[in-house]
């Protein structure tokens, strides 16, 4: 079985992602969809030879990974609308699961945008699975995927543009002053709608 999973991925190495890469405007779409619903794929470096190459015709290989990226999701979410409820209960009790819930529908948006923008080893799927778990609204989340890929995309393509193809590797580097700044954004955005929230209660209350 092993043997045979290495000759799958030996096969879509050697022969699937060099022939998408020819594929251009629909292989970043279809990349994409492979990306986000089950094989990883190095979809920064494809579109940083895709942008370098074409780059008059950049913005529409943005919103094309864009959106394959939020409907390649779709495969996790519905796995996790399927029976991720059931794979946290066995892990946690259905009172802290209701308080996890309850906090992710207050932050729901922003728990699926804030992880899109992020590049790797951001868990992307893993917040992808929670939106599924607690239900969120599948147009919400769509919106909330492809706005979050398509402004991180646009932000490589525009370093693509000026520093050429390498610039991938800079944003790897760089990938974890990234995450802390997205966790401190998440922060502020919480506090913000906390305190417009508390404000509303009290001009309600007068």
């Amino acid at each position: 079985m092993k043997s045979f999973f290495s000759l799958v991925a030996a096969k879509w190495k050697l022969v699937l992602l060099p022939a998408l890469a020819k594929m251009g405007l629909v292989g970043a779409l279809v990349v994409a969809i492979f990306d986000s619903s089950s094989i990883p794929v190095p979809i920064d470096a494809f579109l940083a030879l895709w942008i370098w190459n074409d780059k008059s015709r950049f913005w529409v290989f943005v919103l094309m990974a864009a959106a394959g990226s939020a409907l390649g999701g779709l495969v996790p979410y519905w796995i996790g609308r399927a029976g991720g409820e059931i794979f946290l209960l066995k892990r946690i009790d259905r009172q802290r699961l209701e308080k996890i819930r309850a906090r992710f529908a207050r932050q729901e948006f922003l728990a699926v945008l804030i992880p899109s923008l992020l590049p790797p080893p951001t868990p992307w799927k893993i917040f992808v699975f929670a939106a599924g778990v607690f239900e969120m609204r599948v147009p919400f989340f769509l919106l909330a995927a492809f706005c979050g890929r398509a402004v991180r995309w646009f932000a490589l393509a525009l370093l693509v543009i000026k520093l050429g193809p390498g610039a991938v590797d800079l944003v790897a580097r760089h990938s974890l002053a990234a995450i802390i700044v997205a966790a401190s954004l998440i922060q502020i955005g919480i506090l913000w709608w906390w305190l417009r929230k508390k404000h509303d209660g009290q001009h309600a209350e007068e």
